[in-house]
Order: C-alpha cells, then sequence, then structure tokens
C-alpha cells in the first residue's frame, strides 16, 4: 500500500498584539500614548481638547486619539486596557468626575470609564475594556514615581504649578485618594500672604491664589506693575531682567509654595519632593525662594529632604495614567477576574 500523503500543517497565525494606552487629558490638549509594562512609552499623539463642545465632544476626542494610537501600530493590535488622567476630581473607583473647574465645562458628573469603554468596545481585547480614571496630577505622580524623578521612593509629594497648584501624595507606591477623593489638593492649602486674595475655588486665602502662575501676573498687575505685561511668562522674564516690583511677586509665589509643601510633608514625611509644572520652568528666582522656604519651615529632621524638578515633563500624566491601567489589570488577575 503506498504511503499516506504527508498531512500539510496548518498555517500559524498569529495573535494580534495587545496594548496599554494611557491618555493625558487636559484642558486644551489631550494626549496619547502606548505604555509597556515596563513604562516604555511609544510615539505620543496628541489633539486639541474640546471643552466648550461638553463632555460627549471631549470623551469622543479621546476614543478617536486612542484609535489613532492603536492604528499606527502593526498586525491588527487590540486595546488591553486604557488609562486616563484627567482635570478634576475623580471617583477612581468608578472612573466618574465629582466635581470639576470650568476648564472643562459640564465635566462634573461624567462617567469618563464608562463612556470611553463604549466608544472602544470594537477595539478592546475582552467585552469590558478595564479603563483607569484618576486626577491627572495623581496620574503625573504616578509616572515620576514610576519611571521618573522619584522612581524608587515608596512615598512621595509631588507638586505641580502652573495656571493652577496641584498635589499628589503616593504612599507604598500608590496615590492617596482620600475618604473624598481629594488628597493632594494643595492649591487650596491657607498660607500667608493670600489672605485677601480670591482663589478660583471662590474662597480668599488659598495658595492657588498666590502661587499659582496668572496669580503671579494678576498680582504684579495689581501692586503697580506695567500694564502691558501680558502674561506670567512676561514677569518672570521682567523678574530675571532686574525689575524689582516683578521679582518680588515672583519670589512671593514661590515662598507661598515652599511654605505649603513644608506643612505638607511634616504630616506626612514623605521620602521625596518632587516640583513640575510651568512655573518650575521659572528659573532660579523662583526656585530658590521655594527652596530657602521649605527648608527654612520644616524641622531639623527633615533638613535633608530630597526636592527635585519633575523628569518626565509633559508625558508623565501619560505614563502614570497607563501604569495605573496595568495596576487595574494586575488586580483583575490577582482578583481571579472578579471586578
Amino acid at each position: 500500500m503506498a504511503d499516506a500523503s504527508p498531512v500539510a500543517a496548518a498555517p500559524t497565525v498569529a495573535a494580534a498584539p495587545t496594548v496599554v494606552v494611557g491618555v493625558d487629558l487636559g484642558g486644551t490638549k489631550t494626549a496619547a500614548a502606548t505604555v509597556a509594562a515596563d513604562g516604555t512609552l511609544g510615539p505620543v499623539l496628541a489633539v486639541p481638547t474640546p471643552a466648550a463642545g461638553g463632555p460627549d465632544a471631549v470623551l469622543d476626542a479621546v476614543a478617536g486619539v486612542v484609535r489613532e494610537v492603536v492604528a499606527a501600530l502593526p498586525g491588527a493590535a487590540r486595546l488591553r486596557a486604557l488609562g486616563v488622567g484627567t482635570a478634576g476630581v475623580v471617583d477612581v473607583g468608578r472612573g466618574v468626575i465629582v466635581s470639576a473647574t470650568d476648564t472643562l465645562p459640564g465635566w462634573p458628573g461624567t462617567d469618563v470609564a464608562g463612556g470611553l469603554r463604549r466608544r472602544l468596545a470594537d477595539l478592546a481585547e475582552v467585552p469590558d475594556l478595564p479603563v483607569f480614571v484618576e486626577n491627572d496630577v495623581d496620574a503625573h505622580a504616578a509616572g515620576e514615581v514610576w519611571r521618573g524623578a522619584a522612581a524608587g521612593a515608596r512615598s512621595a509629594l509631588l507638586v505641580a504649578v502652573g495656571t493652577g497648584v496641584g498635589g499628589a501624595v503616593v504612599l507604598d507606591g500608590r496615590p492617596l485618594r482620600g475618604a473624598h477623593h481629594v488628597a493632594g489638593e494643595l492649591g487650596h492649602v491657607p498660607v500667608p500672604g493670600a489672605e485677601l486674595l480670591r482663589c478660583p475655588c471662590g474662597r480668599t486665602g488659598h495658595l492657588e491664589a498666590i502661587g499659582a502662575g496668572p496669580a503671579v501676573h494678576r498680582r504684579y498687575l495689581a501692586l503697580g506693575g506695567d500694564a502691558t505685561s501680558p502674561d506670567t511668562r512676561d514677569v518672570v522674564a521682567r523678574a530675571d531682567a532686574g525689575d524689582e516690583l516683578a521679582a518680588s511677586v515672583v519670589r512671593d509665589a514661590a515662598r507661598a509654595v515652599g511654605r505649603a509643601v513644608a506643612g505638607v510633608v511634616t504630616v506626612l514625611d514623605p521620602e521625596v519632593v518632587v516640583v513640575g509644572g510651568g512655573m518650575a520652568g521659572a528659573g532660579d528666582l523662583w526656585w530658590s525662594a521655594l527652596e530657602d522656604a521649605l527648608r527654612a519651615e520644616v524641622v531639623d529632621v527633615l533638613a535633608d529632604l530630597p526636592l527635585r524638578p519633575a523628569a518626565l515633563g509633559n508625558v508623565a500624566a501619560v505614563v502614570g495614567a497607563a501604569r495605573g491601567a496595568w495596576n487595574l489589570l494586575d488586580d483583575r488577575t490577582t482578583d481571579g477576574g472578579a471586578r
């Protein structure tokens, strides 16, 4: 009997790659990229945030840029999990916005996790796409602790000073959320020098009313500075050029931040403090005033507390949000898929 013909092996079909994407959702720009389990960042894509269009338009834009990120990958990639850092106070357990400023009109109450899960269902590896949502400053802190200036630290305080003043506390490697989802809201700490200044939250005397970038410009003008000065960047430049009023306003702002940080680190005793945001790039005048105020206020045992500039720049929140998504995947695996 003739030998049976050999059966041809079925061609091997490579499984479609799966990825985790991190998103930094801001009031003017939304950025996204793939982030590997070791923190390696893929190419970052950014689109304008259609804030004036309302929550649905914003979520459509986020879903759109995530699709672009995944579509740029080879092999019909699928989305394994999504992490989002967004402006506003976030109920992380539900992925819902608790409160927010007018930077994103109508944002409070938005189900960010559910909205993105529905919009990206066809791209997901599994029917119930894991979506992790947290405050953008918390995401920034998570990124810096994972791959940035606080890498390796189990506890850290991250301070972001720009349009506002934000803070995030990382304990045992994860951001502290608080009972009302507002842990780390450093901008609303009362500070000397701000007693009669109005904070964007509507109250007076808070750090953001004197320490944030726009507050520097407002105070310079209010104290009789050159009325043609267009913005905070100009005030900082005038300070560097020897304008004593501008320098005084910049120093006062930085000192206020330093005092607030001193209060927080005295309570929490973190391993390191990391400072980022636009004002952190204002130069030595600002940075020295902040550090001098901090060192002058803390007790001796904290005298050598490391104070470092943020290292990841504008990709920190993308990396940190993705870290949250990876943690969510780990938690689901530990719980046997129960969540």
